[in-house]
């Protein structure tokens, strides 16, 4: 049979590839990619015609058919990887990744493509192109210079090199990630160890055992294995009235991928020496300065944006560990003298409780997967004006729990595209967190015979629990907001009007606006009207009660500015590594990490903490390098663009539908098409304003109150919270 690799059709056969596909197929790909690129060049050196339209379809359109190509194949494997990890799937692909980034770099730095670009954009035909042409022609242009297509000699050799090393670590520095994580797992016998851990966990610990060869293993009378699976950690942290479980697990969570058998410390350092060289072979100072000629920011704007942060969060922060430090006093607490880290989910937890009188366990059974995804696939219409519905027919996908959807316009019934929804955890070869990934993109060029537009195609990927054999997986409240957030990311993708795929959806966007989509989505599991529309007791079919509502909603800036010095600390760090270092190595990479850390958060790092190591948003991929502060940048812009509904009023349907069609014809249909901040303004009708952002966070500043209370626990004695 054919290699599912080498002819993809309207959808991947996710079902039929195997690690033994990968190499030949991934050959055979670049082999035939190689004679269109050269018949391409051909014609880029030739004396090309003046008409417009011609050179696009001529010139254009064939150079995102091949990156096209190669992106779709290679999307595949990788995704397979993130989802379906195996030690010959590796294998395969740290084979024939060398031949993807080859030919990438090859396409990149091809002179005569460059130039002929670089023809259009001086020339007279570029004043004939519509505004998402011209960004095409812009994008190309900056890419290539960002590829290399100006060294020579020598310089592009090591550059070549350079980008080669990258790719394997980026892929190393993940595998061990996983790895380790993996590594870790505590055996509990004994019942009384996990007193505290809700029924969910337990069940979730005891589904582990059985995984790992534990057969028989049950929720009432165990075994039960702790992992550091996401759901796991978050439940022992804070629920486990087990102090030395939680410090165990704890330890464990921050030395992840650092000890002697997985240790990415070698790998950042390789990683930050590579971009530092890459970035001086480019004429820049660090791979910061590249990183912003993608982004919005500047790296003034971006380092005024976490100082304004920093400093409307920080006296709140430690106001809310004041009464946090009080509420464990008054509980008469053994722990109440000496909080350590892995103490502060925990009580913190305890303290919403009391102070809320509700906890996510509570929540949980008006959250089941069937209700949540029926209350967001209304939204969306209700919003957007989009019909979703799962297809039935046996779709091939990649595990037997991943369902298929289909996305159309509910006026004129016009189909838009399709995703994935693969939302369970699976340890043993699933990496951790939640994410969205491109498929297709929505394209003219790559539309195959017959057709107008190929439609894009999107995989959403989460990691709740599973379903039990008596009830249906039930998600947390922060499950719930996550599942949003991925939705966010795919409306864009799915609801692109751009036909030019190399500025649909979310390609071509500067990094720092992607999310804005994502966050955007997040707010309305706040709105009493959506979360009412899907919170119903998976047992009673009774509604969320009133009260519990709106204590879920008080709970939304609930130690709120501790969360936001964590997101600027870490963008402080990612922003020092990716500038000029004095000296790169493990200690220094330590040091700085724990330097920033402890200037900015109100509980310094413990000494052995090298979370650094298992952050793969800046060293398993290139995007969020000297940019993780764009979950920030984007936040000001999504809370501001939410503020519009707001502003109409939630309560007003008729308004809520008009601003919602506003946003999908600004925010999720221009896609790369248009600058983001232009098409801000094309929404909001001027540009981004913090002030929504701090009303949602609860940072509203009343300066004299904080300030004072501030001063008053700085006073009293070092902070009771101790390192060890």
């Amino acid at each position: 049979m054919m290699n599912p690799l080498v002819s993809v059709g309207c959808l991947p056969e996710f079902n039929r590839v195997e690690a033994h596909h990968v190499v030949p197929g991934v050959k055979q790909v670049v082999k035939e990619l190689e004679k269109d690129l050269l018949q391409l060049e051909c014609f880029a050196a030739s004396s090309f015609g003046e008409n417009g339209g011609d050179l696009w379809e001529a010139l254009v359109h064939p150079f995102e058919r091949i990156l096209d190509r190669l992106t779709v194949v290679w999307g595949i494997v990788s995704h397979l990887k993130d989802v379906k990890d195996s030690d010959a799937l590796r294998a395969a692909v740290d084979e024939a990744q060398p031949l993807r980034t080859n030919f990438l770099l090859r396409l990149g730095q091809s002179k005569a493509l460059y130039q002929a670009f670089e023809k259009i954009c001086n020339g007279a035909l570029f004043d004939t192109l519509n505004e998402a042409q011209q960004r095409v022609v812009e994008g190309r242009l900056k890419d290539a210079i960002l590829n290399g297509v100006a060294l020579e000699h020598e310089k592009k050799v090591h550059f070549n090199e350079i980008q080669q090393e990258l790719e394997k670590l980026l892929n190393k520095f993940s595998e061990n990630v996983l790895d380790s994580t993996k590594l870790f797992g505590k055996l509990v016998t004994d019942i009384s160890v996990l007193e505290g851990l809700p029924e969910t966990a337990l069940a979730l610990a005891a589904q582990a055992a059985v995984s790992n060869g534990y057969e028989g293993a049950n929720a009432k009378s165990g075994p039960w294995l702790i992992t550091l699976d996401s759901s796991m950690y978050s439940a022992v942290m804070r629920f486990a009235r087990n102090r030395d479980l939680r410090e165990e697990v704890y330890r464990a969570d921050v030395t992840v991928a650092s000890g002697e058998s997985f240790d990415n410390f070698p790998v950042i350092t390789r990683i930050l020496e590579l971009r530092q060289q890459k970035a001086e072979l480019l004429g820049y100072e660090n791979h910061a300065q590249v990183s912003m000629l993608q982004k919005m920011a500047t790296l003034d704007s971006c380092h005024a944006l976490l100082e304004k942060l920093h400093s409307c969060s920080r006296d709140a922060a430690i106001r809310d560990m004041r009464e946090l430090e009080e509420f464990v006093r008054s509980e008469n607490s053994e722990e109440d003298e000496n909080l350590f880290h892995w103490d502060i989910p925990y009580w913190t937890e305890r303290f919403r409780e009391a102070k809320l009188d509700m906890n996510d366990e509570e929540l949980r059974p008006y959250f089941s997967m069937p209700n949540v995804m029926d209350g967001l696939f209304s939204l969306a219409k209700r919003l957007f004006g989009v019909h979703i519905e799962e297809l039935e027919e046996n779709t091939p996908v990649w595990d037997k729990e991943v369902k298929l959807y289909k996305v159309a316009e509910c006026a004129s019934g016009e189909n838009l595209g399709y995703f994935y929804l693969d939302p369970f955890s699976r340890p043993h070869q699933k990496r951790s967190g939640n994410w969205m990934g491109v498929v297709f993109n929505r394209s003219h060029a790559a539309v195959q015979k017959g057709g107008v537009v190929r439609l894009p195609v999107a995989h959403i990927v989460c990691n709740q629990a599973p379903p039990l054999p008596d009830q249906p997986s039930l998600m947390t409240f922060y499950e719930v907001t996550m599942l949003f957030h991925e939705f966010g990311h795919a409306l864009q993708h799915l609801l692109s009007k751009q036909d030019e795929g190399l500025v649909a959806g979310s390609e071509g966007i500067e990094w720092d606006a992607v999310e804005i989509p994502s966050q955007f989505m997040e707010n309305w599991c706040y709105d009493r009207n959506t979360l009412m529309s899907f919170a119903v007791h998976y047992r009673t079919g009774q509604g969320l009660p009133e009260a519990l509502y709106t204590k879920l909603k008080s709970s939304r800036t609930f130690f709120s500015a501790s969360n936001v010095l964590y997101l600027v600390s870490r963008s402080l760090i990612d922003l020092k590594l990716h500038a000029k270092l004095e000296a790169v190595n493990s200690k220094e990479i330590y040091n700085l990490c724990n330097k920033v850390a402890g200037e900015i958060l109100i509980l310094p790092p413990l000494p052995e903490d090298k979370s650094i190591c298992k952050f793969l948003h800046l060293f398993a991929t290139t995007e969020y390098a000297a940019g993780y502060y764009s979950y920030l940048w984007s936040e000001v812009l999504s809370s501001d663009a939410f503020g519009a509904f707001e502003e109409a009023g939630l309560e007003n349907e008729t308004a809520v539908k008009e601003a919602g069609k506003l946003f999908k014809q600004t925010i999720l249909e221009l896609g790369g098409g248009r600058a983001p901040a232009k098409v801000f303004e094309d929404f909001r009708g001027r540009g981004p304003s913090i002030n929504a952002l701090l009303r949602h966070r609860g940072l509203v500043r009343k300066p004299d109150r904080i300030r004072a209370e501030a001063a008053e626990y700085r006073k009293l004695l070092p902070l009771g919270l101790k390192e060890q």
